[in-house]
């Protein structure tokens, strides 16, 4: 049955690693017989430029018949002064949320091609694998109230909540634990237990869950030290849970572990594993259109769904040995340039892709 994937290229670099994305999956669709279909819509600025919404019903529409929505990025500074109610975000938060994507999967895997492509030393990155796993439709972005208001005396007061339930805690706290049974059956819950009570809850409940898992190891750790291990002995964690906030920021610090943000993907799951996959980086509208974005990261949020959503769990592991054999040839895009004097081949965004679907069809 052919299945169908939403395709929402979005702002900045978001169309150019898109369309590596496509070429990707054309070469999948034509000579590996994925049977799918691919249907485009808009989403953040771009929607907002065309229909003066973020998150267009159309594209809402779609996201929701469709079998998996890849995503580009979203954001840009030609909207920061539009009110924070329509920005692009709005558009990525409103995904989220109506399609119930609150597991977010973000794993932070070294390949040993980009070694020293790092900022850290190779014998404290080198086997580097870890899983983050982000409550993704609760917390501080979604909690009420919040707003700015002026007070009485003429002063402005800004508010946001963090808020979490039991059912929602339990919820990642399981797919935590679930991925680690997979893996090397260790889970860090990272919280701020010490001063926050939503995170004391946030700690009992995981507590409690893990007791559902007697052969994984649980360990918990406050975030502000979670930051410092991850930089001075990384290969320590396995899969790591945490809140909506504090996976965001930590998840970006483990991209840098990994030589570039340019080669993490992410998957954001809902209860069935339907699910949306984008690279966690930004639109770094800075370099859009200079054909200088690393695609990579896209094309592995690619395999992510092949391998969650679209049941393809081959397709995903031979599109995840053509990136591996494409770095092995020495092709790199500007961000993952080793300092190690290597003889590498600085390739754009389009070479890129061109490397990859070349392995592809090797």
């Amino acid at each position: 049955m052919t299945q169908t994937i939403a395709v929402l290229a979005g702002d900045g670099i978001g169309p150019e690693i898109m369309a590596e994305a496509v070429k990707v999956l054309e070469c999948l669709r034509d000579n590996f017989s994925l049977d799918i279909q691919l249907e485009e819509a808009l989403v953040g600025g771009a929607a907002i430029d065309a229909t003066g919404i973020p998150l267009p019903d159309a594209t809402l529409a779609l996201a929701k018949r469709a079998d998996a929505v890849l995503l580009g990025a979203v954001g840009g500074p030609k909207w920061e002064p539009l009110d924070i109610s329509i920005r692009p975000e709005k558009g990525l938060l409103g995904l989220r949320s109506e399609l119930g994507l609150f597991a977010n999967l973000r794993p932070a895997f070294l390949h040993q091609e980009l070694v020293n492509a790092s900022t850290l030393k190779p014998e404290v990155i080198e086997g580097l694998d870890i899983l983050i796993v982000r409550e993704l439709t609760g917390g501080i972005y979604f909690g009420q109230p919040r707003g700015i208001t002026t007070l009485e005396n003429g002063e402005k007061q800004g508010v946001n909540t963090k808020i979490y339930k039991e059912s929602e805690i339990e919820r990642i706290a399981r797919v935590a634990f679930d991925s680690a049974l997979l893996r090397n059956k260790k889970v860090c819950s990272v919280d701020k237990a010490n001063v926050l009570e939503v995170t004391e809850l946030w700690r009992d409940v995981v507590t409690r869950v893990g007791k559902d898992y007697p052969e994984v190891s649980l360990s918990h750790m406050y975030v502000d030290n979670a930051a410092m291990q991850l930089v001075r002995y990384p290969k320590q964690f396995d899969v790591m849970v945490t809140t909506n906030m504090f996976g965001d920021i930590l998840s970006d610090l483990a991209s840098q572990l990994t030589g570039s943000i340019g080669m993490l993907p992410s998957a954001s799951l809902d209860a069935n594993q339907k699910g949306m996959y984008e690279p966690i980086h930004g639109s770094a509208p800075d370099i859009a259109g200079k054909n200088w974005a690393n695609p990579l990261a896209t094309l592995l949020s690619v395999a992510m769904m092949l391998r969650f959503s679209l049941k393809q769990p081959k397709l995903a592991e031979l599109l995840e040995n053509a990136v591996s054999k494409v770095l092995q040839d020495g092709f790199r895009t500007r961000d993952i340039v080793g300092n190690d004097g290597g003889n590498y081949t600085v390739v754009g965004t389009k070479e890129m892709g061109d490397a990859v679907v070349a392995r592809l069809q090797a």
